[in-house]
């Protein structure tokens, strides 16, 4: 079982679309065992972007992730990262196909509704900046033999 992490970037908070989007991971079968809302700091928006810290692009990344509250997710699944940046669609939503979570609800590179996680070891490294170890938790869904089977 994988976890991955998933952000709600401020413009899908500020768009009301917490609900929407949540549900689409839920329904696809990965289940909750982590979720916050949080404003990131600077720190945490640095941390979390360091790989794109020598890109131009850089500066208005943590100014866009620092702007508003931030859904913090983990979630859990089988393949459950690869799952999750099959619905998130492409960086570009309006690129995006529709089906896609950007490509049903972005046109913005950068306001672009999601993050995820881009490999199971980019997950463990992201879900620790964002949760706390006891702030994750593990159970068996009811539904679990139907979804995982």
């Amino acid at each position: 079982m994988e976890r991955t992490l998933v952000l709600l970037k401020p413009d899908a908070v500020q768009r009301r679309l917490i609900g929407t989007l949540v549900e689409r991971f839920e329904l696809k079968g990965l289940q909750i065992v982590g979720m916050k809302l949080v404003h990131a700091s600077k720190e945490l928006a640095e941390k979390h972007y360091d790989a794109h810290r020598a890109r131009p692009f850089f500066p208005s990344l943590i100014q866009f992730l620092t702007g508003g509250p931030t859904v913090a997710l983990a979630l859990q699944g089988p393949n459950a990262v690869a799952v999750v940046r099959n619905l998130m669609g492409l960086t570009d939503g309006a690129k995006s196909p529709p089906g896609t979570i950007r490509g049903d609800y972005s046109i913005s590179v950068q306001n672009n509704l999601v993050h995820g996680s881009d490999s199971v070891d980019n997950a463990n490294q992201e879900l620790a900046l964002w949760f706390k170890a006891d702030e994750l938790i593990s159970y068996q869904g009811c539904d679990h033999n139907w979804v995982i089977g």
